[in-house]
């Protein structure tokens, strides 16, 4: 199970307030396994369809999607922004901290914003001959 898969695992079993023994629990029944680390990806993708399924992800139609959600917070994560932060610059550039009330298309420039300044502060490497 790669790292990042194990980080949205962990940011959905937070939004969700499960508690360490409900979490090993859904684990066990949904997955067969007490530790998100002994997961295959077939597993994974299972957990993840049983998340999803909860009604705190359910989104109307038109709303930010599960997807765009899980991109963004791992966006926030790569670049070390904590969330008073995070919440200042959308509040600044798109005059809304609240992620959960974005549309799709206000989630999707989010998305753009953030790749262009993660990319900003990546070092180039040259190719030295």
């Amino acid at each position: 199970m790669d790292n990042k898969k194990l980080a949205v695992i962990h940011i959905v079993k937070k939004e969700l307030s499960l508690g360490d023994e409900e979490y090993r629990n859904i684990l066990e029944r949904i997955a067969g396994v007490r530790s998100s680390k002994d997961l295959t990806d077939s597993q994974f993708h299972k957990l993840m369809r049983y998340f999803v399924r909860t009604l705190h992800y359910r989104a109307t139609s038109t709303g930010v999607t599960l997807r765009q959600k899980y991109y963004i917070k791992q966006l926030q994560k790569d670049l070390g922004w904590d969330d008073s932060h995070f919440q200042n610059y959308m509040n600044k550039y798109f005059h809304n901290r609240d992620l959960e009330s974005y549309s799709k298309h206000d989630a999707s420039n989010l998305i753009v914003a953030l790749n262009r300044i993660l990319k900003s502060h990546r070092p180039t490497t040259r190719q030295t001959q």
